[in-house]
């Protein structure tokens, strides 16, 4: 299936600004997630214009081959509006969930589309959870449902384990962001597709619960 207008601008816009961050540093950090210049400078446009860097090429590569696997049939089944609400609400949704679990660390910094693209990836789940997903150059496909949790799976660990600018936490909170507008939209993939949609949400909001629950105990 042939992408859409919304989906070929969106991977347009994060090559060009992501490319840009590459080779500007001033620029990266004038427009990345930064937890300080959000909330002493009221720099608000970070949360929307950190989701269109990246950290390097790898990282871009990765979320845009994730979002052009379930941009395609997910834009046509929705309509432009629809998917464009549903892109931008994940992404900052996303950085807001981020915001609120590192409140209190006001050098913490985070870049990614990744929130936004969990929300597509977790919007298909919920509509077509049997949908193939091709893997790069291997010639074989996994269901959409498999494709989230490994994801979901690879945002947990790299909360547990990594410091390296990519945003994780925004995976999560737009993951279920995206999963919620899509049965908000198509209220009968709730009672369809009820069993991926619950093996894709609540490991997530378990973590979320856990992670939640470690910071207050911290704090």
């Amino acid at each position: 299936m042939m992408l859409g207008t919304i989906s070929i601008l969106i991977i347009l816009a994060n090559i060009i600004f992501s490319y840009k961050g590459f080779e500007d540093w001033n620029f990266f950090n004038q427009y990345k997630f930064q937890v300080g210049a959000i909330r002493t400078q009221k720099d608000y446009k970070r949360i929307v214009t950190s989701g269109f860097l990246h950290v390097n090429w790898t990282h871009l590569i990765f979320n845009m081959f994730s979002f052009y696997s379930f941009g395609a049939i997910l834009e046509n089944h929705l309509g432009s509006l629809n998917f464009t609400l549903l892109y931008f609400v994940s992404l900052i949704v996303g950085n807001l969930f981020a915001l609120s679990i590192h409140k209190a660390d006001m050098h913490y910094s985070a870049v990614g589309a990744s929130g936004a693209v969990c929300g597509v990836i977790f919007a298909a789940i919920a509509l077509f959870p049997g949908i193939g997903i091709g893997i790069l150059f291997i010639p074989i496909s996994i269901p959409s449902w498999l494709f989230g949790l490994l994801y979901i799976s690879y945002t947990i660990y790299g909360i547990k384990s990594s410091n390296d600018n990519i945003g994780h936490e925004a995976h999560l909170g737009g993951a279920i962001c995206g999963m919620v507008i899509a049965v908000l939209l198509q209220p009968a993939a709730l009672v369809t597709n009820y069993v991926p949609i619950l093996l894709a949400i609540v490991p997530t909001i378990l973590f979320l619960g856990y992670k939640l629950y470690r910071i207050r105990k911290n704090n």
